[in-house]
């Protein structure tokens, strides 16, 4: 695994803030918001990459996707780069790129070779084929963009490829970079908690924070794995995906899709809600995201709900979008690894839809098996399934 995120540029300082319970929300300074009401974001730090020509026309999102995949690679050992596939999930890719043309053909005077470089590299396609060429990675490359659903779909479509033997191993992940675009825009529907911090499950949630970051993983079969010695941080168990057809910005009030892919992922696992030791909520603190999975988590587990323990790591981070649910799989690698839950933080009054076990400090646990879920504008929903190695 490897992970670039508001808490740090690697797995060591990312477990290190969610154990100690640390908020990462800063100024952002990249890009003029003085005419938003907001004025404020979870911002990774800056990954620079040197000596590489190739890294000249790298948006900010595909370095940090860099730093993470490169991370991840180096951590698995992985022999045989150039044959691996990628699967890789985003929703705003390279949107600064997008916005520089912009800028540029308003202003009258840009030139026209610089223009098309802009038009080449502002594509997805371009960003992250670059990225595998600096990885050494030249298997195919898909990409999904599912909304803030991606990053959880690109791990689970890697799981589909290995479990069905079309891969012996898969690099998947998740990004996005913070842009002026979706900044504007997030905050021009009043979605933005006003004071820059969002408080997921609390009774009186405004809105919920905006954060920038990349994670990877590298889905490996079993046999695979075995015969090479790998040290294995966690078996996938499940995965499932579907559509909430209720809205196109909003979840079921009743959490009906969430309900839907938590079962499937469950099932799938071969394991009941009373063997689920943590969730990872999609949590964004937004009014009505909040109560939809809440509302799910309750139905799902039924009579164990009490015991349920549950946290927004997006109340630390922000809402990642497009890597979100690479991001927040690789939190809940972290803390099984490490038998440790991070917090939900900044809540002062539980809204009475938490029914679950609200995890609102670091706690030390046992833990084998994890679920996290990860929901997106157009209905996308999306749930993982993880245990450790030795929990079947």
């Amino acid at each position: 695994m490897g992970i670039v995120s508001p808490m740090g540029a690697d797995v060591a300082e990312n477990a290190a803030g969610f154990q100690a319970g640390r908020s990462a929300f800063s100024e952002v300074t990249f890009f003029d918001v003085s005419r938003q009401r907001v004025k404020t974001a979870g911002v990774a730090p800056e990954c620079a990459i040197s000596g590489e020509r190739a890294t000249r026309r790298m948006d900010r999102g595909t370095r940090l996707a860099f730093h993470a995949a490169r991370e991840a690679l180096e951590m698995s050992g992985a022999p045989g780069r150039d044959r691996m596939p990628l699967v890789i999930g985003t929703s705003a890719a390279a949107m600064p790129i997008g916005e520089d043309y912009h800028r540029a053909a308003h202003s009258g005077d840009a030139p026209r070779h610089l223009q098309l470089r802009r038009v080449e590299t502002y594509q997805a396609q371009r960003q992250l084929t670059a990225m595998a060429e600096l990885l050494g990675a030249g298997g195919p490359i898909r990409i999904i963009s599912n909304a803030c659903a991606s990053g959880a779909n690109a791990i689970g479509h890697a799981f589909h490829l290995v479990r069905s033997g079309r891969a012996e191993r898969v690099l998947a992940g998740g990004y996005d970079a913070l842009c002026q675009l979706v900044f504007a825009g997030f905050d021009s529907l009043q979605a933005l908690a006003p004071s820059g911090i969002p408080r997921p499950f609390d009774a009186h949630r405004d809105g919920l924070a905006l954060g920038e970051g990349a994670a990877f993983v590298v889905v490996e079969s079993a046999a695979s794995a075995a015969t090479r010695g790998a040290r294995v941080i966690a078996e996938i168990r499940g995965y499932g995906a579907a559509t909430d057809t209720h809205h196109l910005t909003q979840p079921h009030p009743e959490g009906n899709t969430a309900l839907e892919t938590m079962s499937a992922a469950c099932e799938m696992a071969g394991l009941e809600p009373g063997q689920i030791d943590y969730i990872n909520s999609h949590g964004t603190g937004t009014p009505l995201n909040d109560v939809a999975e809440g509302n799910a988590i309750r139905r799902w587990a039924g009579d164990a709900v009490s015991s349920v323990r549950v946290s927004s790591t997006k109340s630390a981070i922000g809402h990642l979008l497009g890597g979100a649910g690479a991001v927040e799989a690789v939190i809940c690698l972290m803390a099984l690894e490490g038998q440790w839950l991070p917090a939900s933080l900044h809540v002062r009054e539980p809204d009475p839809v938490c029914t679950f076990d609200l995890v609102r400090e670091p706690r030390e646990a046992k833990l084998e098996n994890v679920l996290t879920n990860s929901f997106g504008f157009g209905g996308a929903n999306a749930t993982l399934v993880f245990s450790k190695e030795d929990a079947r």
